[in-house]
């Protein structure tokens, strides 16, 4: 028997699956169900999620009795064509590898297969290897909330730079440790002040890159020299044991957690992708209520409820010297302004908040634009010797944030 998933859904989505109907929860507009990998896919679908959509094609024997819920192609008396049914169910159509029209089940619709956005292929990473020496799966045990405040939380941190020596030359105005010990630390104090102020089941955890410092020494784009304290593979194995262990302390205490990770930056790079991509193995394995994105994008975009995030680390991995400012300019809100268009988020939701890191300051910006909040969020790593001399010692962060609709609590937390 295939392993169920928890999910919270609406009465109008668990009808359209075809679900008996329980009772919501008290206070809630939603009650708990356990789907399929299939029905949990046309969940998403139906939420027209792009960022979370899978579709897999798996066929059984006799297995026609129990219809899977489907998306019918036949509208207004006539039989839509591929791109009239992705705008329809808003599904990316540029993602698709591949499509059949199935008709013989009674209802017309798209067998899709959908292409996945990075190919690797690196014979000196044994991704497997690694994924199992990290994967011992459990089932989940859901440690409930005791008063459930919000629809959702946000936990955001970004700039970690896994590697980075901050007093290389012993000569550093701010000698600070950065280390495998202060580094998994650090870990501790995420996890610690966000279960402390848990208000809800649903927990999204966005990464805004710079997650490691950089690889041979050299920034992504390579020619620019770095201090720092690892070698690679010591790099790589402090930024998955920081990843896990952050999946590990915070998976019991919520119905659903979502991790978005930046993996076009100015620093990490591909390096940073590498270590995400081991990250989602492990954790979509281990963990059914789990779901990681690895995005490769300069910026990239996703809905929760009517609040759309914004996410880029600032800067990107090749073409950008000079990426979005720490204030909102004339320039960064025509280039926001042009990728909200492009991706027709207007209309789609009832907030919009482009989030960013690369600055190393916390300032968020609710006026410049009337169309988007713009925020800027602080290093949960310390200065580098460059930016202490060049600028001051800094404060480390990271921010907590509370949703109910599109009302918005804000919480920094400085360490």
């Amino acid at each position: 028997m295939s392993k169920k998933i928890r999910r919270s859904i609406k009465p109008i989505h668990a009808k359209e699956l075809g679900l008996k109907l329980k009772p919501n929860q008290k206070g809630r507009q939603y009650a708990q169900y356990h789907l399929t990998k299939e029905q949990n896919a046309n969940l998403e679908l139906l939420k027209g999620n792009k960022n979370k959509v899978e579709v897999k094609s798996e066929t059984q024997s006799n297995d026609y009795n129990n219809k899977p819920f489907v998306l019918s192609a036949w509208n207004d008396g006539k039989m839509m064509n591929i791109d009239e049914y992705c705008k329809c169910y808003s599904l990316p159509r540029e993602d698709i590898s591949s499509y059949k029209l199935v008709s013989h089940t009674g209802t017309p619709f798209y067998n899709i297969v959908f292409k996945e956005q990075v190919s690797i292929n690196d014979d000196s990473i044994d991704f497997d290897s690694i994924i199992k020496k990290h994967i011992k799966p459990v089932e989940n045990i859901y440690i409930p909330v005791q008063d459930e405040l919000c629809d959702f939380e946000t936990l955001t941190y970004t700039d970690v730079h896994i590697g980075m020596d901050t007093d290389k030359y012993k000569n550093s105005m701010y000698p600070i440790t950065w280390n495998k010990e202060t580094i998994l630390a650090s870990v501790q104090k995420l996890v610690h002040d966000t279960l402390k102020n848990r208000k809800s089941t649903l927990l999204v955890v966005d990464e805004l890159g710079d997650f490691l410092d950089g690889f041979n020494a050299q920034t992504t784009r390579g020619g620019h020299a770095l201090p720092q304290n690892m070698t690679n593979e010591e790099a790589f194995d402090v930024a998955l044991e920081f990843k896990v262990n952050l999946l590990d302390m915070l998976a019991p205490y919520y119905e659903e957690i979502i991790f978005n990770n930046i993996c076009n930056d100015n620093h990490a790079g591909s390096f940073g992708y590498f270590v995400n991509s081991a990250f989602k193995g492990i954790a979509e394995r281990k963990y059914s209520h789990i779901s990681v994105y690895n995005y490769r994008h300069f910026i990239n975009h996703y809905f929760v409820g009517d609040v759309c995030f914004v996410i880029t680390h600032g800067k990107d991995d090749s073409t950008l010297k000079f990426g979005f400012k720490p204030f909102l300019d004339t320039k960064a809100i025509e280039k926001i302004d042009q990728y909200l268009k492009h991706n027709e988020v207007y209309g789609n939701c009832k907030k919009i908040i482009f989030k960013k890191g690369d600055s190393h300051q916390l300032l968020f910006d609710m006026c410049t634009s009337d169309d988007f909040y713009y925020f800027n969020y602080g290093a949960l790593s310390p200065s580098s010797q460059w930016v202490q001399n060049n600028f001051k010692k800094g404060r480390r962060s990271f921010v907590l944030e509370y949703f109910n609709g599109i009302e918005q609590e804000i919480k920094p937390i400085f360490i």
